[in-house]
Parts: C-alpha cells; sequence; structure tokens
C-alpha cells in the first residue's frame, strides 16, 4: 500500500456545485494505492461544514463513474471526520475503510 497527499501541485479535483450554489473546487486530502488496481480516494474533517454532505456526493459520483467507464483500476472512497476517528480507533486502513461508511449507503 502506498499513499500520496494530494496538493495543488498534483492537482487532482473535482468540480461540485457548493452550499452556495457556486461551482467550486473540491481537493480531496489522500489518495491511497491500496494495490496494483485499488484506488482509495480519503477526505478528513476536523469540523464539517455545509459543503461536505456535496463534496461526498460529488466524490461518490466520481468513482462510480470512474468504475462504470474502465475495470482496470477500482476507485472507491472513504470520509473520515476527527470525533468518529477517536471513537472507532482503526488499528488498519481495512478497519477505517469498515468503520467509515456514512456517505457509502447516502443516496442523496
Amino acid at each position: 500500500m502506498s499513499s500520496a497527499k494530494n496538493y495543488l501541485a498534483v492537482h487532482f479535483k473535482l468540480d461540485y456545485v457548493n452550499a452556495n450554489g457556486d461551482i467550486s473546487n473540491y481537493y480531496p486530502n489522500f489518495i491511497v494505492k491500496k494495490n496494483g488496481d485499488e484506488i482509495v480516494i480519503v477526505e478528513t474533517k476536523g469540523q464539517a461544514d455545509l459543503d461536505v454532505p456535496l463534496k461526498m456526493q460529488r466524490l461518490k459520483l466520481w468513482c462510480d463513474d470512474m468504475n462504470h467507464v474502465q475495470q482496470m483500476v477500482s476507485y472507491d472512497f472513504v470520509y473520515v471526520d476527527e470525533s468518529n476517528f477517536g471513537w472507532y480507533r482503526p488499528d488498519s486502513f481495512s478497519a477505517l475503510m469498515q468503520s467509515f461508511i456514512d456517505y457509502k449507503n447516502s443516496n442523496w
């Protein structure tokens, strides 16, 4: 497994409609390569804001679209908030993925 911090030079971003109804850019925090054909986009937050559900909706759609148009790499995502991270205290990335599923099951 390998990971990278997503920052402006990496330039992985998604456009989304923010809580004000404007188009904004969303830069997820981390990109994790679990193995040769699995990539997880990780978003972390200390404090949630009104845009979090909108960003997660967009990220879920992006992963679904990427998985639909190609089969070489599987894309997934996880949203990790600070309060639940302290509560669950996952001891592995797999445990983290299993614990933080709130936005996975949302149908918006």
